[in-house]
Parts: C-alpha cells; sequence; structure tokens
C-alpha cells in the first residue's frame, strides 16, 4: 500500500465547523479519517454523510463493550453507515468479539457487500504498567497486548489497534497478514501530550503497522496539509 492509503487522520475536535473545515482542507491529501466517540456524539452524523459524499473512507473509532448482542447489533448499525472500520475492546471477551463477527459478516454476505475491517483494541496508548495494576490486570503491557491480539485473532477479528511498541510482537504471534493499526504517532519532536507509548510514523511502519492514526499533529499543526504531507513523506522513507 502506498503511504496515502496507511494514514488515518483523526477528527478528534470540538465543533461541527472545525471539523467540516478540516475535511475540506485535508481531502486532498488524506482518504482516511477517524471519527471517535465524542465527535460522533456531537455532531457525527453530519460528518459520515459529508465524509462519504467525498468518497472518504472512515474507521468509526467508538470502542464497543457491552454484551455481546448489543455489540452484534451495534456492530450492524455501524455497517449500515457505510463505514472502512469499526473497533471493539477486546476486554469485552471473546464470546463478545465471535459475535460481533458473526452478526456483521452473516449481515453483509445477505447484503451481498463488503464487510468493513474489523479490530480489536488492546490497551490504550494513554495507559502504562501502572495503570494496568491500578485495573488489577498483573501482566506487564505487552504480554497483555500479546494476549488480547490472540484472542481477537481467534475471535475472527482482522487485526488490533496498538502502539507501535509491540508491533513486532502481535506480527510474531498473529502473522504478518494480522492488521495493526498504530496510534500514538509523533513525528520527530512533537509532544507526546497524554500519550505515553508513542512512536514517530517511521519507526511504526519499519516494525510492521498496516496503518497509523495521527490526531493533533496534523489537526493542530498551522498548516495541516503540510503537516499531513511531511508525515506522509516520512512514512516513505
Amino acid at each position: 500500500m502506498e503511504s496515502k492509503e496507511r494514514l488515518i487522520v483523526a477528527l478528534d475536535v470540538d465543533t461541527k465547523e472545525t471539523c467540516l473545515k478540516l475535511i475540506e482542507t485535508l481531502s486532498p491529501v488524506v482518504d482516511i479519517f477517524k471519527v471517535g466517540i465524542a465527535p460522533f456524539v456531537e455532531f457525527g452524523e453530519e460528518i459520515l454523510q459529508e465524509l462519504r459524499h467525498r468518497r472518504k473512507k472512515v474507521f468509526l473509532d467508538l470502542k464497543f463493550h457491552d454484551i455481546p448482542n448489543t455489540v452484534k447489533n451495534a456492530a450492524i448499525a455501524a455497517v449500515k453507515k457505510e463505514v472502512f472500520m469499526i473497533n471493539f475492546h477486546c476486554l469485552g471477551g471473546e464470546k463478545m468479539l465471535q459475535e460481533a463477527v458473526f452478526g456483521v459478516k452473516d449481515f453483509c454476505a445477505k447484503k451481498g457487500i463488503k464487510a468493513p475491517i474489523l479490530l480489536g483494541v488492546t490497551v490504550l496508548t494513554s495507559m502504562a504498567q501502572e495503570d494496568l495494576a491500578a485495573l488489577g490486570i498483573k501482566s506487564d503491557v505487552k504480554t497483555k497486548v500479546r494476549e488480547f491480539a490472540v484472542t481477537a485473532k481467534r475471535s475472527g477479528l482482522d487485526g488490533v489497534v496498538a502502539s507501535s511498541q509491540e508491533i513486532l510482537d502481535i506480527k510474531e504471534v498473529c502473522g504478518k497478514k494480522f492488521l495493526v493499526v498504530t496510534p500514538g504517532i509523533r513525528p520527530k519532536g512533537a509532544i507526546a501530550g497524554d500519550q505515553k507509548r508513542v512512536e514517530t510514523p517511521l519507526s511504526a511502519i519499519k516494525d510492521g503497522a498496516d496503518f497509523l492514526v495521527v490526531g493533533r499533529p496534523i489537526i493542530g499543526a498551522q498548516d495541516p496539509v503540510l503537516a499531513a504531507k511531511n508525515i506522509l513523506e516520512e512514512m516513505s522513507e
């Protein structure tokens, strides 16, 4: 895949107007946009309509986590919105993930449409070892991510969301074709912010990331298009 096919820009902004402006500004250089929980709840449907109108791909980042039947129904509802990717918390367990996969695949087969990429969320990039310990999880971060990745693959998901620091481990236990979508990407010299497990675009690609999710370094830049082009250039190195 070319770099442009692998870059996902996170539309993590507070207002619909800002979001629409970013889509308009970045559309010439960005093909995939992530719509997260906050913007989706506030003004999501209008944003999804705009992205569909511009023929852009959508990563609907709602991190579904509930009882299996509820998650299955939510996943099918997401498919109806013609999204490119959806995700689920691996912490919800294998039964929940399997039910979601079955629901999506069955619905898409009956409708004769292509299923979106289904991803499992492993350990958030804002979390470190002490955060897991506070939740009563005794495993270290890398071990827990590996366990979640294996569960995701066994459940039929296409890949996982994980930091670049775990890419090699995931590919080792799940195979090179198992997708890894990597958030927490920061170009050289950028501030990490609330992210604790971060890497540069070049490092993540070298380690085998299939898609990179970038938010603040692009949407918070004085020139978002230039920031996106610089990241694409670094990815292609």
